[in-house]
Order: C-alpha cells, then structure tokens, then sequence
C-alpha cells in the first residue's frame, strides 16, 4: 500500500487537474467566442469604412483610377517589410449591381455567386474556409463583402491555449511539489509518534505522552493507550495468576509426594489405607485450589468489561441453589430458601458474576457447617437495598478475622479450604460497586450479606 502522502498527493492533484482542465476548456471556448466577436466587429467595422471611403465624392471619370489605386495598394498586403503576415488572409471584395467586381483584394476568394444575404456567413470557396460579413449598400447598388480566413482565428485561438496551457503545466508541476512538502509537514506529527513508538522499548507499557499532539492524533494516542493498560493489566492479571498458583501449590504437591511415598513405604494395609486417604484428600484440596484459580482468572476480565445488562436477581439465586442443593443435602445439611414476594428484584448487573459470589457463599457455609444443620438463603429489600444473606450454623469465626478472611489463601481452621472464595466474593462485589458483610451469629453461626443496591448505574426494570 502507498504512504498518507502518495495516496493525498495523487487525490489532490488529480482534483487540480480535473478542476484546471475544466477551467482550461470553459475558457477555451469562451476565448473562442469572445475572439470570434472581436473578428466579427472588426469585419463590420472594416466592411462600413470600405463604404465609407467608397462614397466619397469623387467625379465618375476619376473613380476607376481610385479603384486601381486600391489594387495596386492592396497588391502588396503580405509582402511588404513593414506589414503583417496575415494581411493576406484578409480579404474585401465590391460588386456593383451588374455583378461586376469594382474593387478586390489579391487574396480575396473568388465567388461564382455574389453573396445576397445581409450579415455573418461561413463559406467554403477554393478549398478554404472563409468567415466573411455581407454588407449592401442600395443607395450605391453595391455589394461589399469582407471576410478572413477561418485558420487566423484558428490560430490565435491556438496560440492563446499554448501560451496557457504551458504555464499551467509546468505551475501544476511546481504546485505538485508544494503539495508535497506541504502534505509532509502537515503528516509530521504522525511521523513523530511512529518515531517515538519505533523507538520504544518492546516491554515498555507507559502511556504515549505526545504534546503538542493535532487533534486528528488525540484519538489515535487515546485509543494506544487503552491498548497499552489492556495489555498492562492483561499481563498483570497473568503474573498474579502465576504467582498465585505457585505459592499455593507449592506446599499441596509437597504434601502429596509425602504421602505417596508413606505409601509406597508402608508395611501393612492399614498404613497404606490411611496413606491413600491423605494423599486422596490433598488431591482434593488441591483441585479446589485448582478451580478457584481459573474462576478468578475468568472472572477478572469479564468483570473489566463491565456487561452488564438487567438481572432478575430471584431467578438467579433460586437457579443457583437448585444446582447446589444435591450437594448440600449429600454433606448432610438442610437448605432452605426465603425470597420476600412484593419486592422488586431487578437491577443491571452481571448474572453470572452474581451466581459465582453466591456459589462461594453458600460453599463456604457448607465447608464450616457440621452435618444436621441449616443454610439458609434469604433475598429482601431494605429501602433501595437488595440484600443477599447466606447463614450458617457454624461455629463462627472470631472478631479479629473478619476482614482477615477476604485476603487471598488465609484459610482459618479450614485444613481443605483453598483461602479464595470470600476473596473471589469480595473481588466480584468490588467491581459490580455493592459490598459483602460478615457478621456472627447467636448462638454461633456466620451471616454473610451482599449488598447490592449501591451497584453503579442501577436500573430499575420496572
């Protein structure tokens, strides 16, 4: 593909051309006419001064030798050194009212027919093409005829396109080049900024900072510059993933070497069994680790994007229970579900990031509650508030923890717990704009409430 300044270039002077070109030919046309006026005056003119001299009151006797004064002077139009070339293309010619021919010029063309009709004619005689003005005179019974061969005015009309038509060309080559070092200048800035991001180094990702920058450009550096922090906090986003996973995994796969090795060492079933049971547990605990790592790194960027749309925040939770409630009545628990009716439940949100917070809620209720209890779910609205509350029958956590346990891998008392999912559940509150509240219970358990009325741009659906 051509540069900014070939492709502007060749549009510009194209237009030019086209432009000049249709100018050049409207005033060729027009110098066309307006010459063809002037000739035609002159003929007129030309035409009453032949008459005028021709009537003047000379005796009949002496009338022919003004004739023969007239041929003898017009003889020589052309070949005199002080004179004109095209006096030989011009031409008069008078006849009386017996068709004979008074007095002529030695160019003039010779009619077989006098010429009757008043005014302006182009005629054809001898090959030539001649322009010519008819002018009667019956108090005399003349006819005068002048006229001029149509190639003079052919070629002052010739001459006139020349003498444009250079200096059009070569100011047109002149103009190319200005429009050239004026596109380049024009085009600096743009080089400037191509410069300056050549010149960058490959893991520099600190916003361009061009001033003076031409408002074309501020888009341009506007949008790099989203590029660079997307990109910023994509590689971000996969540094803390990585550093996450290799802080925790580290000790479960540790552990899970031990305890294979307790089993390869054992002497007896019974060691064996228990050795397996260890190494089954860290397996679990470190596939929970696992998946709750991926759901962060899924969640992140989703939650940059900021999707949201309306949300029926019922329909969610009750779909969201209907799936986990199998596994909870496996762990040997009772849950139940209180959505208050008459409340309106609809705001603009992300479902699914909604979904995943209450997911871990109620996880984390199941992981400190023991068999026989209750988790209860309850939706309400509190003035311009919906509040999500998950209670458990635990024993609670102490006053000194509870802002402890939103910290990314903290795991208090939890030897399974892989220390991410209140995280998550404060991460996903933070970026839809609610809150999360831990508060214990009597006699013993955890209330967890979302907040979800202070969402930015809330929408009510009505």
């Amino acid at each position: 593909m051509t540069s900014l300044r070939q492709r502007t270039l060749w549009r510009v002077m194209l237009l030019l051309l086209v432009g000049s070109g249709l100018l050049a030919l409207y005033n060729y046309h027009d110098s066309r006419h307006e010459i063809t006026e002037v000739y035609d005056a002159h003929l007129a003119q030309n035409a009453r001064l032949l008459q005028g001299v021709m009537s003047l009151p000379v005796q009949e006797q002496n009338r022919q030798a003004l004739y023969q004064a007239f041929d003898e002077a017009l003889s020589k139009a052309g070949r005199h050194r002080v004179g004109h070339p095209y006096e030989s293309k011009l031409a008069f010619q008078v006849w009386d009212d017996q068709a004979r021919l008074l007095v002529h010029t030695p160019s003039a063309p010779a009619f077989s027919v006098v010429p009757s009709t008043p005014g302006f004619a182009d005629v054809q005689v001898q090959g030539q093409r001649w322009r010519g003005f008819v002018l009667p005179v019956p108090e005399k019974r003349w006819v005068i005829w002048v006229g001029e061969r149509n190639d003079v005015r052919l070629d002052l009309v010739g001459r006139i396109v020349r003498h444009t038509l250079m200096p059009f060309l070569l100011g047109s080559l002149a103009l190319a080049l200005l429009v050239w070092a004026a596109i380049g200048w024009g085009l600096q800035p743009l080089q400037n900024m191509a410069r300056v991001i050549r010149g960058r180094h490959a893991e520099s990702l600190e916003p361009l900072q061009l001033v003076p920058l031409p408002k074309e450009l501020e888009p341009m550096q506007a949008a790099i510059n989203r590029l660079l922090a997307q990109i910023d906090e994509l590689l971000r986003r996969e540094h803390r993933f990585i550093a996450d996973a290799a802080h925790e995994m580290r000790t479960p796969l540790a552990i899970l070497r031990l305890h294979a090795q307790n089993a390869q060492s054992t002497t007896s079933d019974a060691e064996r069994d228990k050795a397996l049971a260890f190494l089954i547990g860290g397996v679990d605990r470190l596939t929970r680790v696992v998946n709750q790592l991926l759901t962060l790194a899924r969640l992140e960027p989703r939650l940059a994007q900021r999707n949201w749309a309306p949300v029926d925040v019922a329909a969610v939770v009750a779909e969201t229970l209907a799936e986990l409630t199998p596994w909870i009545l496996a762990r040997g628990l009772e849950p139940s579900l209180e959505i208050v009716e008459g409340d309106d439940h609809c705001l603009s949100s992300d479902a699914g990031a909604l979904g995943i917070a209450l997911q871990n809620l109620v996880t984390n209720a199941v992981e400190h509650s023991t068999p026989g209890g209750q988790i209860r779910v309850t939706l309400r609205r509190e003035r311009q508030a919906l509040l999500l509350e998950v209670e458990d029958e635990g024993p609670g956590i102490p006053p000194a923890d509870l802002q402890r346990v939103f910290e990314r891998f903290y795991s208090k008392d939890a030897p399974n717990g892989a220390g991410l999912g209140l995280s998550i559940v404060g991460t996903i509150m933070d970026r839809l704009g609610g809150s999360v509240q831990l508060r214990n219970t009597e006699p013993h358990g955890i209330r967890a409430t979302l907040v979800l009325a202070g969402i930015n741009a809330f929408e009510r659906s009505g």
